[in-house]
């Protein structure tokens, strides 16, 4: 017989972002009982690098966790049956055991400063080893070589990992060894994946990699299932025993928050990059126009697979309208202003601001804006950056459309998912329909569904795929000879940002 607190508890979901840490307080039917979110800097020691602190990270997790836990008990809302935690992917921290301590800020995903690495590997042959057991390409947005730099940057970091001291993590394992009062290094298959350590078709850790990366494997954290057992946290910590019963990467938490649960599922998230994610099932579908095969999530040790289109900026592109050209003092004043033009009069903004991702993974391109006259003013351009997003994601599906993959909708969700402009020229621009769920926090959401599953409030994913309800859809209004001029204007303002190697 279940317990009372397995079958009507709380869940509670901590998501700590690329900008951000939130928690959020789910009741099994997925309504939000309390949220808190909280802020942290962006750390930019040099062109193309971004780095944050862990501790910072640390105190932000806490302290929102901390806040709705209280928001709980004041409402008497009844005990937490389990936590989820989902996370930045390919974000890299490196701690040493003994202290719980980081060596180096966190290296994070956007971060491109071992792209001249990146190539050396490739140059030498290694790229297609490394899709064959990856699903992913060398390139610097994944964690292995920002490891790698890590451990041959901090002075006496080798001598430590040799001796055992030191452990890698991505944001969630460093997140799980602090609330479990460094009693567990584990991870989940889905953060494992975005390693370019871990051979996903095996479901382990690979050697020859991480020989190849110049990684010690003692630093690596156990691997398990996206729903399961990760510990309990520490009562000195959280105030009380908390069973943390799932964990997932952001984009596959948002794959399950959206209830993409069948082969040819499609999601897109708009956070501070964007990240179109594919259900192939238990397929393992190889790309061949460089969008990358990765595991959506792993249960009761089958592995469901995906195909992933990322966009390094997307959110982050509105935030430097608003704090690089001060074009708005709020984020969301970006749609009244792009909606005070008919269109962006011929302006492009392509936003390579730490590079471009899918489809063409040029670590060196670096942002334009083009098409500029003296008509062109504040809206064409606040049109420019909301366009930019929207094109992108075109780039992802014309990828996938070149590999035989043609979805009949697209579900969306994130911050920029609540921009009505924005969710009208995605449908244009993709010729798709576009869906909107109710629920709109899809990742920390995705993250509750996996601690209900591992603490057996669920079910099944048939239990969460009943509590998707669609909230909006949109379908193209524009002519296919405008879209086509749209999107020839796009393809000639990339190809003017890519960088000379890419370009030819």
């Amino acid at each position: 017989m279940r317990d009372d607190k397995a079958t009507n508890g709380i869940l509670l979901a901590i998501d700590q972002g690329t900008s951000s840490s939130r928690a959020i307080a789910f009741s099994r039917d997925g309504s939000v009982l309390a949220t808190e979110q909280q802020a942290f800097e962006q750390i930019y020691p040099a062109s193309g690098w971004v780095e944050h602190d862990a501790e910072v990270i640390w105190a932000t997790v806490l302290s929102t966790t901390r806040a709705v836990m209280e928001r709980l008990r004041n409402q008497k809302a009844g005990p937490i049956a389990a936590v989820g935690i989902t996370n930045q992917r390919e974000t890299t921290v490196v701690w040493d055991r003994r202290t719980g301590m980081p060596l180096h800020n966190a290296i994070v995903w956007q971060d491109r400063r071992t792209a001249e690495r990146c190539r050396e590997l490739a140059d030498q042959g290694h790229e297609a080893e490394v899709a064959e057991k990856t699903g992913l390409l060398l390139d610097p947005y994944f964690s292995a070589t920002k490891l790698a730099w890590i451990l041959d940057r901090v002075q006496g970091a080798r001598d430590l990992a040799k001796a055992g001291h030191l452990a890698f993590g991505t944001i969630d394992s460093f997140l799980i060894w602090r609330l479990t009062g460094g009693q567990l290094h584990v991870t989940d298959a889905t953060n494992a994946s975005r390693t370019a350590l871990y051979d996903i078709r095996a479901g382990r850790w690979d050697e020859s990699l991480c020989k190849l990366f110049n990684v010690p494997m003692s630093c690596l954290p156990e691997v398990r299932d996206s729903a399961g057992d990760f510990g309990t946290t520490a009562a000195t910590v959280l105030g009380e025993a908390l069973p943390i019963r799932g964990v997932a990467g952001d984009q596959q938490a948002a794959l399950i928050g959206q209830a993409c649960f069948a082969t040819g599922d499609l999601k897109s998230t708009y956070g501070t990059g964007a990240f179109m994610v594919l259900n192939t099932g238990k397929t393992l579908v190889r790309s061949k126009n460089r969008l990358l095969s990765t595991i959506a999530y792993r249960l009761k040790g089958e592995i469901t697979y995906a195909l992933e289109g990322s966009i390094l900026s997307a959110g982050s592109t509105i935030q430097w309208l608003r704090d690089g050209l001060g074009l708005v003092s709020r984020a969301p004043e970006v749609e009244a202003l792009a909606s005070s033009v008919k269109d962006s009069g011929g302006v492009y903004l392509v936003p390579a601001f730490t590079g471009l991702g899918a489809p063409y993974w040029d670590p060196d391109a670096r942002g334009t804006l083009v098409g500029l006259t003296r008509a062109s003013g504040r809206g064409e351009i606040a049109r420019a950056g909301l366009d930019s997003v929207a094109y992108q994601t075109r780039d992802l599906l014309d990828a996938m459309a070149a590999d035989q993959i043609r979805p009949a909708t697209l579900k969306v969700d994130g911050g920029m998912a609540q921009n009505g402009l924005f969710l009208q020229r995605l449908a244009d621009i993709l010729d798709l329909p576009i869906l909107r769920p109710t629920m709109s926090e899809s990742t920390a959401f995705g993250a509750a569904c996996l601690a209900g599953l591992g603490a057996g409030m669920y079910a099944s994913l048939e239990d969460v795929s009943g509590l998707w309800k669609p909230d909006a859809r949109c379908e193209s209004k524009l002519d296919a000879a405008t879209r086509e001029r749209e999107l020839a204007g796009w393809r000639a303002a990339v190809k003017r940002t890519l960088s000379p190697q890419t370009r030819h």
